[in-house]
């Protein structure tokens, strides 16, 4: 039987509407402007939610929309229960849910509970004196006897993570901005004003949550100073790369939150829990982080974030981290996200772009776990290179030139090719610049364009929503060597050979039993008697 005429299959891993899911990835500010200000909004994005809808994802995650100083773009909230007023307002949102929603769409929001923007009524508070009714929800110390800050930890945006604050005349910690005091999440009142904020979100209907920088929600509370970290001859671009962040992350008693956030989901049914996690120890962090039924749903890693070639082998290895047996959690990929450089620049060449976005597509649409899309991703958008002056990302300014711009790939969604701002906006100004060859990419040309990377999207996330061993079955590698990646995806049943050529010069390939293959997709002219360059083919097996 074809993937294609698969009967509806009940079973345990269909119960959830998030497993396997594929989910679209919103930056706000970038996704699509209603008011002509240049920074995209709520109103933009609901306006523009039949375009996503239209791709066959399950799910929309929206970055934060928060009000917040922006100092990090969202990530320094000052009001957990709010929406910025260059995003819209609370009734926006609600409208934004509602469409969502009638769509078919699930809706995902960011939380961001490690740290505040300074800005936040409860940083003022507990900065004001050591005895206030919040003087323990952030993480205040002592200075040593000469004066220096209480431990060695360093901020992963560069400098010590220990800001002295005169009025009360000690020092707080801030794992990234200086404006992004640390919440003491060891304190149970922090806890509950966190869970308070998730059910306000839940009650308004969103259908899960995407937890920001989890694993640093909780310091060493006898202030250790992390060990140095041995010298593998990487590039070391922060301070932060110097040490092993072993008391300043990473706690045995995160998992004890986690819980009780998931108890407060729980009590909402079909709601999605995912951690992102990343740093030296993202693995095993990941896994304790969804272990059993009582923790995340789901933990985002950064393994194909940051890899600076994506190789059969690194595929390979990954997923060995993730096999489907008893007690391992469920993961979730992404090849593109707001903090990366845009894949396609990464990993391929300008000339091979279009050929690489393709077979990357349907490889990832062919991996076990959740995928997530990130806007423009199913266009091919490239990474933009922005100027210094126009720089917004506070990374890449405090480490300019050493660090790339995440600016890059933020830049405006283009929607049509020969309008103002590509679309995202009836003004030039943009936040960003646009993409100067953004406009070829655009989506009023890739919608009518049936050979495009969009319709190629459209295409392939079909048919992963309509074969049930891309969607939830087991995977096994059955070759990762040079350019030449063959696995098989397993369920009940089913079994579906994907096979891709991770370069550019043709490879020949001769599955065994091909008579009993049928190919239900091909990217690049792939067969199943050879694979060109970045070729990429999914076949059923029948026999």
């Amino acid at each position: 039987m074809t993937a294609k005429a698969m009967p509806e299959i009940q079973s345990e891993a269909a119960d959830a509407w998030w497993r396997g899911a594929a989910i679209y990835q919103i930056y706000p500010r970038s996704f699509a402007d209603s008011n002509g200000d240049g920074i995209g909004d709520l109103p933009g994005i609901t306006a523009r939610l039949d375009h996503v809808a239209s791709l066959g994802v399950e799910a929309i995650w929206l970055s934060p929309f928060f009000p917040s100083p922006m100092k990090d773009f969202g990530y320094d909230v000052s009001d957990y229960c709010g929406v910025d007023p260059i995003f819209g307002t609370l009734d926006h949102f609600d409208a934004l849910i509602a469409r969502a929603h009638a769509l078919g769409l699930k809706v995902i929001i960011d939380q961001v509970y490690a740290h505040t923007s300074d800005q936040h009524p409860w940083f003022g508070e507990s900065r004001s004196s050591r005895v206030n009714a919040r003087a323990d929800w952030y993480v205040w110390a002592d200075a040593k006897a000469d004066g220096s800050p209480p431990t060695n930890w360093q901020s992963v945006f560069g400098g010590p993570a220990w800001t002295w604050d005169g009025r009360r005349r000690q020092y707080y910690l801030h794992n990234f901005l200086a404006s992004q005091p640390q919440l003491n999440v060891h304190n149970m009142q922090v806890q509950q004003a966190l869970l308070d904020a998730a059910q306000f979100w839940l009650d308004r209907g969103v259908d899960g949550f995407r937890v920001d920088a989890i694993n640093f929600a909780m310091h060493d509370l006898d202030m250790r100073d992390n060990p140095p970290a041995p010298d593998t001859g990487a590039v070391r671009t922060r301070p932060f790369d110097y040490q092993l962040k072993i008391y300043n992350q990473s706690h045995a008693d995160i998992p004890r939150f986690i819980e009780r956030l998931r108890a407060l989901t729980d009590r909402y049914g079909a709601r999605f829990t995912v951690a992102e996690v990343g740093g030296d120890d993202a693995d095993r962090e990941m896994k304790l982080f969804t272990q059993g039924e009582s923790r995340f749903n789901s933990a985002y890693g950064f393994d194909f974030l940051y890899a600076p070639q994506l190789t059969p082998q690194v595929i390979a290895d990954v997923m060995a981290q993730w096999p489907d047996e008893p007690g391992v959690g469920w993961p979730s990929w992404a090849f593109e996200n707001h903090d990366a450089p845009r894949a396609i620049s990464r990993w391929a060449t300008p000339e091979q772009r279009h050929a690489f976005a393709a077979m990357k597509m349907l490889l990832l649409a062919c991996l076990r776990g959740n995928i997530f899309l990130y806007y423009g991703e199913e266009l091919g958008l490239t990474q933009v290179e922005i100027p210094f002056e126009r720089l917004q990302d506070p990374e890449a300014i405090a480490n300019w030139p050493l660090t790339l711009s995440r600016d890059g790939a933020r830049t405006p969604m283009p929607w049509q090719a020969d309008a103002v701002a590509l679309g995202f906006s009836e003004s030039a100004d943009t936040w960003l610049p646009t993409g100067p060859d953004h406009d070829a990419l655009a989506v009023d040309r890739q919608n009518a364009d049936p050979a495009s990377m969009l319709n190629l999207t459209r295409r392939i996330l079909a048919l992963r929503n309509a074969t049930p061993a891309l969607k939830w079955g087991r995977l096994n590698v059955l070759r990762a060597s040079d350019d030449l990646l063959v696995i098989e995806r397993v369920f009940e049943g089913q079994t579906m050979l994907c096979a891709f050529n991770f370069g550019a010069a043709p490879l020949d390939w001769s599955p065994a039993g091909a008579n009993n293959l049928r190919i239900v997709e091909s990217v690049n002219g792939a067969t199943l008697d050879s694979l060109p360059g970045f070729g990429g083919v999914v076949a059923d097996v029948i026999g």
